[in-house]
């Protein structure tokens, strides 16, 4: 049985060791036959991108002529001689910008210079002899010894093509891994100064390169091309909104299967889609998290994980988060972790520098990185949209609680604790911690804020902590009437809950024995109109026996549910 080699993306390595290789190479064949002479794939990460590059690297590398042929065992081996006299036949720039992550444009400039300068150390034997004039020399020296000029840099890539052409007399493939990583690196500190080095370098390389043969980048988002790829009518992206390439990143389902059964894992198929599953990119459905699939094939004896995360995505929407007035992002946050769609306008040139004034943006932002997928195409860039799993559902769900934790200051034990009290029906004590949770909750947004609204962040806080055991459900017909918070236990013999939530508002300068009675007035109107309305209907629907009638009134900013003695 061939071996994983788990976060190795050198195509050439995995053949050569015998490694297992899940084979898309008929990707290859898809480069070679398009018509457009640039493409752009925007993925999520981890999901194939540099290793798809690796092996269009090794396929088209002319310095594989006299190398063993690492494609003889593919697929695209088998296919028609057309697309195999291209094997071996090009000189080839590859360039990453994956680990050009940094704090400051400088930094972050000096991590280019260095994926630049060892690219054509690569290739240092063009300034042998006479191939070069003295002054391409010293300029091909001075970028080795990261000596040269910034503008210099800018242009190296197209210099490179026209030098290798002239020696190989063959056009350049050139190859752009994770092209937008200095964007996101420095959105909110540098990123004027990175779009204007990007720009450069990548229009100068791809725009009226008579040099080139094709050219294919990977990132995770489609950049506005006024920023990046202006003037640039050679290329084509396609996006996880795309038909075309939908199968060549991330594993099918049959891929997925085939996976499975070589290693034999044991687990149920159904509880593995469940996890990893749910993907849909064009219109190809069931794609599965590639580097979430091959962690759990080596370790699925001890149980699920989630082994993906996007710490970009991830950073932006807790900073969404963060914000007290950003009420419909939690409340639409709220229907995601809660199994349901929302539908979202998804911007496929995407800027930066946009999301501070336009928070809508996140959404497009958290469809290309992997945390959402499209549900329906609804109209022209109108999409249905939710969470494609369950590992990623705890990744929102784990954004929640942290946010709850560090921002709204809820102490999680607390949390934690009151949720006990509720669903094991110990009122009282749930009462108790919930005032002091909506205390917290309260001197964390504005002060006039409805405690309706603060209510929702304790109920994100209760998915995120009973969502796996509960189906909970708000403001949605049952029975005769509307109720204000259902939970359904997937367990019919724990407590099903019904919540009716009413406000009264405090009259200045009123005796406390007064507002006890409105109170408790308030309270009993409440069961009332739970049990005339039949709020709990869809409890008994669902065979659910044991139900608590909860009853939550708020006098001003406090909250009650249980009567009050004299």
């Amino acid at each position: 049985m061939k071996e994983l080699d788990i976060g190795n993306s050198d195509f050439k390595s995995l053949i050569e060791n015998n490694n297992y290789f899940v084979d898309k190479s008929f990707l290859i064949k898809e480069v070679i036959k398009s018509q457009k002479q640039v493409l752009l794939f925007p993925r999520p990460r981890r999901f194939g991108k540099t290793l798809n590059l690796s092996m269009l690297k090794y396929f088209f590398d002319i310095n594989q002529k006299n190398e063993p042929n690492l494609f003889t065992e593919l697929d695209i081996w088998n296919d028609t001689e057309e697309i195999k006299q291209k094997y071996a036949k090009y000189p080839i720039i590859f360039l990453s910008f994956k680990d050009t992550k940094e704090e400051t444009w400088d930094k972050c400039y000096e991590l280019i210079k260095e994926e630049i300068a060892e690219l054509h150390t690569n290739y240092s034997f063009l300034v042998e002899g006479d191939f070069l004039a003295e002054n391409e020399k010293q300029e091909f020296i001075n970028i080795m010894f990261k000596t040269a000029s910034q503008s210099t840099f800018e242009i190296s890539l197209k210099k490179l093509c026209k030098y290798l052409y002239k020696y190989y007399n063959q056009k350049v493939v050139l190859l752009i891994d994770e092209y937008d990583t200095p964007l996101h690196a420095g959105y909110k500190n540098f990123y004027e100064n990175a779009v204007s080095f990007m720009r450069n370098l990548l229009s100068g390389a791809f725009k009226d390169n008579n040099f080139l043969y094709k050219g294919v980048i990977t990132g995770i988002l489609r950049v506005s091309k006024e920023s990046i790829f202006s003037g640039l009518n050679n290329i084509s992206v396609y996006s996880v909104l795309d038909d075309k390439f939908s199968d060549c990143f991330g594993f099918t389902e049959n891929e997925t299967k085939k996976i499975l059964k070589d290693f034999k894992v044991t687990t149920a198929y159904q509880d593995i889609k469940k996890w990893y599953d749910g993907y849909k990119f064009g219109n190809t459905t069931d794609i599965y998290n590639p580097w979430s699939i091959l962690n759990y094939a080596i370790e699925f004896k001890s149980g699920f994980k989630p082994f993906w995360v996007n710490t970009s995505a991830d950073k932006l929407l807790r900073e969404q988060l963060k914000d007290p007035k950003e009420d419909s992002i939690r409340e639409q946050l709220y229907q995601l972790i809660n199994n349901k769609t929302i539908e979202k306008s998804i911007n496929e040139n995407f800027i930066f520098p946009d999301l501070d004034y336009d928070s809508e943006l996140i959404w497009s932002l958290l469809v290309y990185s992997g945390y959402l997928t499209i549900v329906n195409k609804l109209d022209i860039n109108e999409y249905s949209l939710k969470i494609p799993n369950y590992e990623i559902s705890i990744v929102f769900k784990n954004i929640i609680i942290d946010w709850l934790k560090f921002e709204v200051k809820i102490k999680q034990f607390l949390l934690i604790e009151t949720t006990k009290y509720l669903v094991n029906n110990q009122i009282a004590d749930f009462e108790k911690g919930f005032k002091e949770i909506i205390g917290d909750t309260f001197s964390y947004f504005d002060t006039g804020v409805e405690p309706e609204k603060v209510y929702q962040s304790y109920i994100l806080g209760l998915l995120a902590i009973i969502g796996d055991d509960y189906i909970i459900k708000s403001n949605r017909e049952s029975g005769e009437g509307r109720y204000d918070i259902l939970l359904i236990p997937n367990d019919k013999k724990k407590y099903g809950i019904v919540i009716e939530i009413k406000q009264l508002k405090r009259i200045r300068a009123e005796k406390k024995e007064n507002l006890i009675k409105r109170i408790n007035i308030k309270i009993q109107e409440a069961k009332i109109q739970i049990d005339e309305n039949k709020y709990f209907k869809e409890l008994i629907d669902n065979k659910v026996d044991n139900i608590i009638k909860l009853p939550i009134i708020f006098a001003g900013k406090e909250p009650y549910i249980t009567l009050i003695d004299k």
